[in-house]
């Protein structure tokens, strides 16, 4: 689910980048409220994801998947919440008298707040899930992917205190392009018979 959603993600952005007139505008609507409920819909699913991890792992690794999936559910309530309030309350005429706090141009209150759920506690989920799997030659490649994950999410932090989200968008590779490809490699493995010990 995570890995069909995250396609659909992509297409839904591609189809509202290039409805744009200018490079400088924002991506409207139906394009918007459409991405604005996947990364909902793509956070839960993850959770569910990393509970189904936590429950399969090996005792001796169920300290690394307790934390991962504590990661996952905190990025996954915060970006819950952005998203939600953005759906909510951010196409009101009062909410665009405050760009600061209901814009994703930085800077901006819900920008910051999605970048604490995806860049910080996404990576540190994917950080503490990569040990989980190391039995045999695809959990190690599925381990190293999770890495990756994390630190492409971790390195978008930097763009803070640079105030630079070119920088920032680093982080994207790693939750948004990595991510959803390491949920499905996670769904195979936990398929497989044998997982966890």
């Amino acid at each position: 689910m995570v890995f069909g959603l995250g396609i659909f993600y992509a297409v839904v952005t591609c189809a509202g980048l290039l409805s744009l007139q200018s490079s400088r505008d924002a991506i409207g609507d139906p394009y918007f409220t459409i991405m604005e409920i996947l990364s909902i819909l793509i956070a839960l699913f993850m959770a569910v994801g990393m509970v189904a991890v936590h429950c399969s792992a090996a005792t001796g690794r169920k300290f690394f998947s307790l934390t991962a999936l504590i990661f996952m559910f905190m990025a996954t309530g915060v970006t819950s919440c952005v998203h939600f309030i953005v759906l909510s309350v951010g196409h009101t005429e009062e909410a665009k008298q405050l760009p600061g706090l209901f814009s994703f141009k930085w800077p901006s209150v819900v920008y910051a707040l999605d970048i604490l759920a995806w860049d910080l506690f996404f990576g540190l989920s994917m950080l503490f899930a990569a040990p989980v799997f190391n039995k045999g030659r695809f959990e190690k490649n599925l381990s190293g992917l999770l890495i990756i994950c994390g630190v492409l999410s971790l390195v978008g932090l930097i763009g803070l205190p640079l105030q630079n989200m070119q920088i920032r968008n680093i982080g994207i590779l790693g939750y948004a392009v990595a991510g959803p490809l390491a949920f499905l490699f996670m769904g195979k493995t936990l398929g497989r018979d044998g997982f966890g010990g």
